[in-house]
């Protein structure tokens, strides 16, 4: 069975009515991402932070997967499939891919500030006074800027086997993400979903320049044909 490895971003769930992390005057959902999403910003003013995060959470209640989350998951059926995701929603998971790894951590999970091995399920609003059992406060288990990816990795290994890449939604731009490409053995099919693509096709790779949704009906159908 072949192995396809995804690599997905932020235009993964955009169709899911979550906002891009990052809008083009560096906002993320009107904050300045140096005072929500860095150790700093929430050593500053954690309240702030938390509140951010449950908001994020919250919302996370409101969307669903959509249409490409759910021809990701229905390719498992013909092959063995890996999903990395930069993303920190579930939306893969509730579309029913099995095989998924978070780069930069996930909404309902939160870890303690003393150890960061202590992660919890967490699906409610997080506030001061939340502790871990050791008695030290909670954060969401997100990777902020300026701290380690600690699944880059595994997911490096994931790359290293793939007998098909499929990037959706990522400009590839944001390390250290972007260079998990370089991993996949050389010339393996690869196929690039975004609706403003920075690339262009060629041998090997096949670029649809069109939204997740409609990228993935395309690319399943192709990927059918082949199989």
């Amino acid at each position: 069975m072949k192995h396809i490895v995804v690599l997905t971003g932020a235009g993964m769930s955009a169709e899911s009515g979550i906002k891009t992390f990052r809008d083009a005057d560096g906002l993320w959902e009107g904050h300045d991402v140096m005072q929500v999403a860095t150790p700093e910003g929430f050593a500053a003013n954690p309240e702030l932070v938390l509140d951010f995060y449950n908001q994020r959470r919250r919302q996370l209640f409101e969307v669903k997967p959509n249409t490409a989350h759910f021809d990701l998951a229905e390719l498992e059926t013909d092959f063995k499939v890996s999903i990395i995701t930069q993303n920190v929603d579930d939306l893969h998971e509730r579309a029913g891919s099995t095989n998924v790894i978070h780069l930069h951590g996930e909404l309902l999970k939160v870890r303690s500030t003393f150890d960061e091995t202590d992660i919890k399920d967490w699906k409610t609003d997080l506030f001061l006074g939340d502790f871990c059992k050791k008695g030290h406060q909670l954060r969401p288990h997100i990777v902020w800027f300026g701290e380690d990816v600690p699944m880059i990795p595994k997911a490096i290994n994931i790359c290293e086997t793939a007998n098909i890449l499929i990037i959706i939604g990522t400009s590839m731009q944001v390390y250290p993400a972007a260079s998990l490409m370089h991993y996949v053995p050389e010339k393996t099919p690869t196929y690039f979903i975004d609706p403003k693509p920075n690339i262009n096709s060629k041998e090997h790779l096949t670029v649809f320049a069109e939204t997740a949704t409609v990228g993935m009906k395309q690319l399943v159908g192709a990927l059918k044909k082949q199989h």
